[in-house]
């Protein structure tokens, strides 16, 4: 049996892995500490040691078919760790750090070590990895919940309502006679909408307007391309020279670029087949912006950076997804009529008037037309229009409130991604 175990290769590497945990948990501790300069429970010897013990207890329960060698084991690691933390912190006076994440990482350690020899490797692994970016990054992650506020935590924990409690109770069937309104198809888009809306909040909360008009119009596309639009705008006309309009301009076109990736992914996840097909218009009216983002991004760069603040609100409140939902049916319904009345005739104008305000709804329900046997062409043509209209009514805001150079910036670009889409559209 010795030498058995001795040349097993499995054995030896979840044994690795555990120890590679321990070590890598306690590599951070050991430098946080030092760091810090107090005494902790300890570095990266004792929780290679913690990662250990749960190895081995965890191995001897398996040897044994006794879960007791791993209850005991993790019940010694949790009196040892607690009889230290008692001794640390015995006489604080209030002004030491009393937290107890070190020892948290402590039992997390033992328990991941455990979970490498239950059969378990690649997730062990994995969460050890996590805790010990978890661990490292304490600055960003704190600086980021300062950052939330509490109509952010309001707005983050109903999205997760509306994910994991509304959506499950919804019919999955059409309640219509035209089979157009499935609600738990429409809820589940909603939240799909308001997941990638959500991203781009999150990312400019995390890195914060100050990191100037590139990464604010990067970001601040997937939650509203157009509320980037107004408000770089706006700060065309406040002064600073070409330099300044160069950057904003850049911010725009990268927020015009996301969103066009955004129709590309919303096909992606409703219909992929038609995401063949929606490619090569959204692909060359992404890369015309990117290209020109780049130039200006280029001209502008030595702008100091002084990005005004975009009016980004999260992306989620029951009411605005109400909204968002009541607006999505109604295209729906809109598309089926048509294609139940006067099919071939309406599904341009329908998608050129959606379109005007938001392009999400028309591109959810035209790869949902395409998904359940409608013609891919028109399905294509449709979100195509729908984009163009949607361009053309932001760049129609920069003209009616940017600065003049600005205008011409913008309005050329506007006129390039409108002729490379419909030249790129007719190819397809």
């Amino acid at each position: 049996m010795d030498a058995q175990l001795a040349l097993d290769p499995i054995l030896a590497r979840d044994f690795a892995i555990a120890l590679l945990i321990g070590a890598l948990i306690g590599l951070e501790r050991e430098k946080r500490k030092a760091e810090r300069g107090v005494h902790e429970v300890g570095g990266i010897r004792t929780f290679v040691l913690f990662s250990q013990v749960g190895a081995l207890s965890a191995w001897l329960s398996r040897q044994l078919a006794s879960p007791w060698p791993l209850a005991m084991a993790l019940l010694g690691v949790s009196v040892m760790i607690s009889a230290s933390y008692a001794a640390l912190h015995r006489g604080d006076d209030g002004e030491a750090d009393a937290g107890l994440t070190t020892e948290a990482a402590a039992v997390v350690t033992t328990l991941l070590g455990a979970t490498a020899l239950l059969g378990l490797p690649e997730l062990a692994g994995a969460l050890g990895i996590l805790t010990a970016a978890l661990l490292a990054f304490k600055q960003p992650i704190h600086g980021f919940v300062g950052r939330i506020g509490v109509e952010d935590l309001y707005a983050g924990l109903k999205l997760l309502v509306a994910s994991f409690i509304v959506l499950p109770l919804l019919p999955n069937r059409p309640l219509d006679p035209w089979s157009a309104l499935n609600p738990y198809q429409l809820w589940l888009l909603v939240v799909l909408i308001s997941a990638l809306s959500l991203i781009g909040y999150v990312a400019v909360r995390w890195l914060g307007h100050e990191r100037g008009s590139a990464l604010t119009g990067l970001f601040g596309g997937l939650t509203s391309s157009t509320a980037v639009t107004l408000a770089f705008s706006r700060q065309s006309r406040e002064g600073g020279g070409a330099r300044q309009i160069d950057a904003l301009a850049a911010g725009i076109l990268l927020a015009w670029a996301v969103m066009f990736a955004r129709v590309l992914i919303e096909v992606a996840i409703v219909h992929p087949p038609l995401l063949v097909h929606v490619t090569v218009p959204m692909l060359a009216m992404l890369a015309i912006a990117a290209l020109a983002a780049g130039v200006f991004y280029r001209r502008g760069r030595a702008t100091p950076e002084r990005t005004s603040e975009v009016a980004l609100r999260n992306p989620f409140s029951l009411t605005s997804a109400i909204k968002f939902a009541a607006v999505f049916s109604l295209v729906l319904l809109a598309v089926a009529l048509v294609q139940n009345y006067a099919p071939g005739k309406g599904e341009l104008l329908v998608a050129a008037i959606a379109g005007l305000s938001d392009v999400d709804a028309i591109t959810l329900s035209m790869a949902g037309f395409a998904r359940d046997g409608g013609s891919v062409a028109t399905a294509t043509q449709a979100i195509t229009v729908a984009v163009f209209s949607n361009t053309i009514v932001k760049c129609g805001l920069v003209v009616g409130l940017a600065d003049r150079a600005f205008r011409a910036r913008i309005v050329a670009v506007t006129a390039a991604l409108l002729v490379g889409g419909a030249v790129a559209l007719w190819i397809a």
